[in-house]
């Protein structure tokens, strides 16, 4: 793959995972969301906003981690991909896990921009995952909970 190439995909790739194309970014579907209706459960839905911004967060470090390190440690499917439900969950802890998937993100952007990996090669430690794949897990994943978000801000009557 030619430089110019590679360097078309990487945007493209972080472009994906960012959001804001096809679908609503995390930061726009978290935004102004009530601190007392962060951990309610919708009726006739599995999950709070809570548990499911938690669960992106546990998931996409789970894929970051993976694409990184040889000594990456899988987790238990799904207990440990899915919080407790809570009753309140403070700011801090919201900003906390807000901070931890941008900065899962910026890890993995800096992996895509090494140009010392493969982004099509078989990571060694996977079963026949390469970059480029677990770029489009993360953005298929959290697109696809972010868009479970917005429902749940409908349902509880905090959507635009």
């Amino acid at each position: 793959m030619h430089a110019d190439q590679r360097k078309k995909l990487i945007n493209e790739l972080s472009d994906l995972i960012k959001g804001g194309n096809a679908h609503v970014t995390l930061e726009d579907a978290i935004a102004g969301i009530p601190a007392n209706l962060r951990t309610v459960i919708p009726d006739n839905l599995p999950y709070s906003i809570w548990q499911l911004l938690e669960h992106i967060r546990i998931a996409q470090k789970d894929i970051v981690d993976f694409s990184i390190s040889k000594d990456y440690k899988t987790l238990i499917w799904p207990d440990e991909y899915w919080p407790e439900p809570t009753d309140e969950v403070s700011d801090v802890q919201w900003e906390a896990s807000v901070k931890e998937i941008s900065d899962d993100q910026q890890r993995f952007y800096q992996l895509l921009q090494d140009d010392e990996k493969d982004l099509f090669s078989p990571l060694p430690w996977g079963s026949g995952q390469n970059i480029v794949r677990e770029a489009m897990l993360i953005a298929d994943h959290n697109s696809y909970h972010i868009a479970e978000i917005i429902v749940a801000r409908r349902l509880l009557g905090i959507w635009k």
